[in-house]
């Protein structure tokens, strides 16, 4: 198995899914989902989806445009779903969607979109190569 093959194959392995519903807890003042905890799940489940991929301990380095395409009302449901958009020498970038869907239809649609960007560490906490 080439390089390349070997690649894509751990990037459809890394394809993360995470679903969650909005509870009024993670409202903000308009009873819509509040946007940094938006940013923290997509954070967590970038890193998920980056960490499946490399199996390397990492760090968030970068936030890279976020879109709020529409805001998400409590009571719906959330899908979010990470997926490796690049792999650098000692990054990943992961593309992040975020799917909302009313619990009582079954219309589901992209609401949020951004990407983060990963560095893998070595023991001595310095970056070390992704693959390898």
């Amino acid at each position: 198995m080439n390089d390349e093959s070997q690649i894509a194959k751990r990037m459809e392995h890394a394809v993360t899914r995470v679903t969650k519903t909005v509870f009024p807890g993670r409202t903000n003042h308009h009873n819509t989902l509040f946007g940094g905890e938006a940013l923290a799940w997509m954070d967590e489940a970038a890193f998920i989806a980056a960490t499946r991929f490399c199996r390397k301990p990492l760090v968030t380095v970068c936030s890279d445009r976020v879109d709020f395409k529409e805001s998400i009302p409590a009571g719906s449901i959330i899908e979010l779903v990470a997926k490796i958009e690049h792999v650098g020498r000692t990054s990943i970038r992961v593309v992040v969607d975020i799917f909302v869907e009313n619990m009582f239809n079954d219309d589901q649609h992209k609401a949020i979109s951004g990407s983060f960007t990963f560095v893998a560490l070595g023991p001595d906490r310095k970056p070390t190569p992704v693959l390898g």
